[in-house]
């Protein structure tokens, strides 16, 4: 193949902050903690950064880059705080390896930090009465961001006959997963009964269709593929990436069934070359358990309608023939208000086969996250080699 923008960077370091409950944390401590051990991961200092993405959960934070920038003492030559919701970080691993390319700055630094659950403020959308969900929508009574994937995961009903037994799936999953995770804070055994039973939340997602409401970071250092043969670590390489939105507030959009993994999914594997049959494991936004099994339909893995079927019998569990989500997700590792970069993170320690108990033979991982009210998407196709 050609030579692209893509085969001239690596992923060289990985890490989160502190994840849970962290009153005694700001949003910026859990920027610097992930970036620092981050950092740290790749055998970096503060010294090598020249490029800053950074974006928080935070209402209150204006200029999110500048920000973080300052706190850390770094004075970039490329900076970038787009806002595509929770897969702003895949697109951020794009953004980044475009900047380098051009020659803009050699090493980029992505981070995220959020104290949403401690706080209290939270991301769920539809608060400024500007917003069109918040005129059109709030206004009825939509609980956002639950009510918006709740009016998809009906349709998807509707159409498909998909059940609330195959939605449950893919949160037992995650939770078997999560308990191969030593950092993850749910550990209880969950079943398909214990989803069905839960509290209903926004008919028809209970309470353990809905992702956890945590506080944490996470870091991601992107770097010129020339400096791989001098890092800690190997490499991983950025085979292809996509990225897109489609709307805004969910009355806008276009089909309640067809996220922007359509778009983005096909648009990535065709970058690096590869189709979804090649994939070892599949990092997918959970936020809810909708979102992850249309998403699974949208990128390729199976047809539309047929994520329900897909799911079931433990497929996507731990020794099921589907390795997904492997950490847990954000259904029972944790969620901070934006998920994507966890996505990452994950995708990462499983190529470079540092994922402990819940290690999965991957040599090619799909990355996909999720933004808004499934309004954006982006997704990554990472290597454990450079891109033939």
């Amino acid at each position: 193949m050609g030579k692209n923008f893509r085969d001239g960077v690596v992923i060289a370091g990985v890490a989160e902050s502190e994840v849970g409950v962290l009153p005694h944390r700001t949003e910026l401590q859990l920027h610097a903690q992930a970036a620092s051990r981050a950092l740290a991961d790749a055998g970096m200092t503060l010294a090598d950064v020249d490029g800053v993405l950074s974006i928080g959960s935070s209402r209150g934070t204006r200029m999110p880059s500048v920000q973080v920038a300052e706190y850390l003492g770094i004075t970039p030559s490329f900076s970038d705080s787009s806002s595509l919701g929770g897969c702003s970080f895949e697109a951020y691993v794009q953004h980044a390896a475009l900047a380098i390319d051009a020659g803009l700055c050699t090493t980029c630094l992505i981070t995220y930090g959020s104290t949403q659950r401690s706080s209290g403020a939270g991301f769920g959308g539809g608060a400024d009465p500007w917003l069109a969900s918040t005129q059109f929508e709030g206004l009825w009574g939509l609980p956002m961001m639950t009510g918006a994937y709740a009016l998809a995961a009906s349709r998807h009903m509707h159409l498909y006959g998909t059940t609330r037994e195959q939605l449950a799936e893919v949160a037992v999953a995650a939770r078997k997963w999560a308990q191969l995770n030593p950092q993850a804070p749910r550990h209880e055994d969950l079943s398909i009964e214990d989803v069905l039973s839960a509290p209903m939340i926004a008919t028809p997602l209970g309470k353990f269709d809905c992702c956890l409401v945590t506080d944490g970071g996470g870091a991601v250092v992107v770097t010129k593929a020339d400096r791989a043969r001098d890092l800690p670590r190997a490499p991983v390489w950025l085979w292809g990436s996509a990225e897109t939105h489609t709307h805004a507030s969910i009355a806008n959009m276009p089909d309640l069934t067809v996220t922007p993994a359509a778009i983005t999914g096909p648009a990535a594997l065709k970058s690096a070359g590869v189709t979804p049959a090649d994939m070892d494991l599949a990092m997918i936004y959970d936020s809810f358990t909708i979102t992850a099994l249309m998403s699974l339909e949208d990128l390729g893995f199976c047809g539309k309608g047929e994520g329900g079927a897909f799911v079931s019998d433990g497929r996507i569990a731990p020794g099921g023939d589907f390795a997904m989500n492997t950490q847990g997700g954000g259904l029972s590792y944790t969620h901070p208000g934006m998920y994507g970069i966890f996505l990452i993170v994950e995708a990462v320690r499983q190529i470079r086969g540092e994922a402990g108990a819940r290690q999965v033979a991957t040599d090619l991982a799909l990355v996909h996250g999720t933004g808004g009210a499934l309004s954006a998407g982006s997704t990554l196709i990472l290597g454990k080699e450079a891109r033939r």
